[in-house]
Formats: structure tokens, C-alpha cells, sequence
């Protein structure tokens, strides 16, 4: 810009224009470099930092949620035997293991014919071996029928075998239930958990692991959906979604699709119901999602600044809650990166917002009001005051103009949390609910397919919902899966996480 300039000119006005333009020269390229800094202190925290989000290398696990889904699909389609219809696929049935325990129950059909009170004879027996996991071991359940006839009427009787989770298979529900915590509580994909097995002596392929996952994740939609009603039922819930790679259907490349949380919290305000989460499963990020999800929901959604969230609010719909952890990670950001004075002095206000939400937690709504009110409303005016003043005084270009100018942009929608004590002052429970995605994608990686992605979205609606309750979520999903095959779909509240709880105590 100026290497053609002559720097060294006698007469005082055109020092005075050279030295302006020298200093916008200076000034541009101090923004320039604190831009650059900014951006790479973020990138660096992103890549490197503890809480880094970022993408792993594609794994094995594309089979396995191609075989998730396919079993899924299977669950839920009534059994049509036609000889066109393709063949079943073929999972291992070898003998299970000697060495394991065996836990034996007969189930007789009694000594007298029903039919005509003569006496029963036995003729031989049916014995079916089912492969069960109990916190620290497996054991083999063998159910034995005797088959019997009557010396009177001759009529062969033998008791039912009774339901399972998944018929002629071999998995008891707690070894099912184990299999779903260990993937998606404890993220071991399907291969390694047959690695681990095999160790023990139990041979358990992963693609028989897949159909059986595939299989209860179909078996506990309906209790899934149920924890959604729930969810929707709520004056407030939370809201947000994450990132998981999906492989694009007929190519090896992978798409963004995202995983969406819905929860539902009332313990800030001493509600009377308990927490739950609802996830689900999308191949994008389009803003019709979350709309479809909360389709009729009028209450009030915490959420962030994503426009896609924007569908869900307006007349006759919900009510905004912004999130002011959002609004004080942009100073954060340029004060990590730039060490700036007034960044500083806005995390400190908005400091002093946490600290009195910490007095108001556990209260009722109708007291955190009036102490938000007292305390938290002359902060809160005197913060966007403040943030005002400002603006003018920094370069509009610069990394902390745009986080004031978010900030200002946000806090509007932040406010109703003053005056609503239903209300939180941040979103971070959504947050913290998207963490076992962020988790498990470095470990599993991606969803092989939509189906798989849907399994998994079930599967943590329930794993996930059981943690807020407190609740074992392998002691509860190894409850309900006994039950569930001939539970009543209208009495699906009967199943849920709290009131297994109670059921236990």
C-alpha cells in the first residue's frame, strides 16, 4: 500500500497524510493478526482440547448398523413365510459353552390329563438353552418341558415355552440388555465386545450381536415414543443436536447427519415429574425436523441460536429461551485467544448471574422469581447496558464486536427466564445430554445407516433417561425386556425407569 509512497516529504501536510496512513495501515493489520489469532486459538482448542468434538477415522462398524437396521426391520414386520421369500440369514448356533453354569427350570404340564383326569406318562422332553449374562458372568438358563401322555384319553400335552425377547433366539434379557449398555452407555462397538467375550470362552459373532440389537431396539420403540410423549408434556424442555457421520446409501463416503435431544428437567424448580430425554435420528440438519418433533408443543423451548430452531417459535406455538452459556463462550473465546479487557469484564458480569442462579436452584418457581428479580435484574439491565457502551468503542471487524454483538442479539430472548421460574438461564441440560453422542462417535464412530442411526437414537432415549432417574440402566432394560413381549402397549408407564425404582427399593 505504500511502497510507491515517498516517506520522507518535507512540507507538514503530507507528513500528517502519510502518518494517517501509515496508522490505518498499522491498525489493519493489528485486526488482521488478532482475527488470525483468534481463529487459530480456536481451532487449536478444538483439536486438541478436552472437550474436542472432532471426527475419528471410519471403523468396522458400518456392518453393524447395516445389520442393526436390517434386524430392526424384521422385528417389526409380521412373519409372511412364502417359498419366493429370500432365505433367513444365518447367525452362529454353535452349542453354547460346558464350562458355563447352568440354572435349570422345568416346566411340567402336571400329572392329570385336563381332558379327562387320567393320569399323565412321559414321553421325552424338549430343553431350550438361552445364553444369559448376570453382572460379572454368564450362565445358561435351560428350560426343560416334558412332553406327557395320558393313559386314558392318550392326549400329549406340554407346557408353552414362555415368551422371550426375541423368539428362537438364544440371548436371555439380561444378556441383551448388557449388550445394548455396553455399546451405547460404555461405547464399545459390537467387535469389540465379541473380542471380550471370546475370552471368556463365549463365542459371539457381531453380526448375531447386530440382529440382536437390531431386534430390542424395535421391541422398545414403543417404550422410546413414551418417554417422548413425556418429554412434550413438559411447561419447558431443552433442545439441541450434534453431528454424527452416517454412510451415504450405495457409496463409501460418509454425510453429516445429526442426532437431536429433547429433555425434559424439572428438578431446578422442584417439579413433581421425572427427567427424561428423548433423542432422535436424522440423515440432515434441516430446520423441518425439530419442527416435526414438536409439532403442537406450546410451551417454552431452550435452545440456541441455530436458525433451524426458528420453525418452532411464533404465535400459536413455543415460547424462545435463549442460552446465555452460548452468549459468555464468545468472550471466552476472544479472551482465551486475545486476553482482552473487556471480554474479561463481561465474563466476570455474567458471573455474577451464575452465582445467584446457584441461591435459586431447588426452589419454586414462584421464589427463584422473586429472587431473580431482587438480584438478578438490575445485573442482567446493567450487563446489556454496559455491552452497549461498548460497541462504538471497538473495531466492528472484530472477533470481540461480533461476540457483543451476539450477545446483544441473544439476551432479549434470555430474558423471560426473569420473570418465569419454570425457566433456566442456560441450555447446558441439552447439552450435557448430547455428550454420550459426542463420546460415543469416537469410539463407534458413525451410524452404518438410518436404521442404525434410529436403533441408536431409542437406545439412548432409554439408557439416557434411566441416568437422570439414577436408575441401573442394565438392571432396567434386563427388567423390561422380561416383560415387555406381553406387556400391554396402553400400560407402557408401568415400564418406566422410576417406576422400576420404586418397584426395587
Amino acid at each position: 500500500m505504500l511502497k510507491n509512497l515517498d516517506i520522507t516529504p518535507e512540507d507538514p501536510d503530507e507528513l500528517r497524510a502519510v502518518n494517517r496512513l501509515l496508522a490505518d495501515e498499522v491498525k489493519s493489520q493489528a485486526l488482521l493478526i488478532k482475527k488470525l489469532k483468534h481463529q487459530l486459538a480456536g481451532q487449536n482448542r478444538h483439536r486438541f482440547g478436552v472437550r474436542s468434538e472432532s471426527m475419528d477415522q471410519l471403523n468396522l462398524t458400518f456392518e453393524e448398523d447395516e445389520a442393526i437396521a436390517e434386524a430392526a426391520s424384521e422385528q417389526t414386520q409380521p412373519e409372511t413365510p412364502s417359498v419366493e421369500d429370500k432365505p433367513p440369514r444365518q447367525h452362529s448356533r454353535k452349542p453354547l459353552p460346558d464350562h458355563l453354569d447352568r440354572h435349570e427350570e422345568v416346566l411340567s404340564p402336571g400329572e392329570d390329563c385336563t381332558r379327562c383326569g387320567g393320569k399323565l406318562k412321559t414321553l421325552g422332553e424338549d430343553i431350550t438353552e438361552e445364553l444369559e449374562y448376570v453382572p460379572g458372568r454368564f450362565v445358561v438358563n435351560r428350560i426343560v418341558r416334558p412332553r406327557k401322555a395320558c393313559g386314558g384319553c392318550e392326549a400329549i400335552v406340554q407346557s408353552p415355552l414362555p415368551s422371550r425377547p426375541i423368539e428362537r433366539g438364544k440371548p436371555g434379557p439380561g444378556l441383551l440388555a448388557h449388550v445394548l449398555v455396553s455399546k451405547y452407555a460404555d461405547h464399545l462397538p459390537l467387535y469389540r465386545q465379541s473380542q471380550i467375550y471370546a475370552r471368556e470362552g463365549i463365542d459371539l459373532d457381531r453380526s448375531t450381536m447386530a440382529d440382536w440389537v437390531g431386534r430390542s431396539t424395535a421391541l422398545l420403540e414403543p417404550l422410546a415414543d413414551e418417554i417422548g410423549r413425556m418429554v412434550r408434556r413438559g411447561d419447558a424442555l431443552f433442545a439441541d443436536d450434534t453431528p454424527v457421520k452416517m454412510q451415504a446409501p450405495g457409496q463409501k463416503k460418509t454425510k453429516t447427519a445429526r442426532v437431536w435431544t429433547y429433555v425434559r428437567d424439572e428438578r431446578p424448580w422442584s417439579g413433581s415429574s421425572p427427567p427424561c430425554a428423548w433423542y432422535q435420528f436424522t440423515v440432515d440438519r434441516k430446520g423441518q425436523h425439530p419442527v416435526s418433533h414438536l409439532a403442537g408443543y406450546k410451551g417454552w423451548v431452550h435452545a440456541d441460536g441455530y436458525s433451524g430452531f426458528n420453525g418452532l417459535f411464533g404465535h400459536d406455538k413455543a415460547d424462545e429461551m435463549a442460552c446465555m452459556a452460548h452468549v459468555r463462550r464468545k468472550f471466552v473465546d476472544v479472551f482465551a485467544s486475545q486476553g482482552n479487557a473487556i471480554a474479561e469484564e463481561a465474563i466476570r458480569r455474567i458471573a455474577e448471574l451464575y452465582a445467584l442462579e446457584k441461591d435459586a436452584r431447588g426452589k419454586a418457581p414462584e421464589t427463584r422469581v422473586a429472587l431473580r428479580q431482587a438480584r438478578a435484574t438490575p445485573v442482567f439491565d446493567d450487563l446489556e447496558a454496559w455491552l452497549h457502551a461498548q460497541l462504538p468503542k471497538i473495531s466492528g471487524k472484530s472477533p470481540l464486536a461480533q461476540a457483543i454483538r451476539y450477545a446483544l442479539g441473544r439476551m432479549p430472548k434470555a430474558r423471560p427466564y426473569l420473570e418465569n421460574g419454570h425457566l433456566e438461564l442456560d441450555n447446558n441440560t441439552a447439552e450435557r445430554a448430547v455428550k454420550p453422542v459426542a463420546i460415543g462417535r469416537k469410539n463407534w464412530m458413525f451410524a452404518g445407516s438410518e436404521g442404525g442411526g434410529k436403533a441408536m437414537a431409542i437406545a439412548f432415549t432409554l439408557i439416557e433417561t434411566a441416568k437422570l432417574n439414577k436408575v441401573d440402566p442394565q438392571a432396567w432394560l434386563t427388567w423390561v425386556l422380561a416383560k415387555i413381549a406381553d406387556h400391554k402397549i396402553t400400560r407402557l408407564d408401568e415400564l418406566l425407569p422410576w417406576r422400576y425404582a420404586a418397584q426395587a427399593a
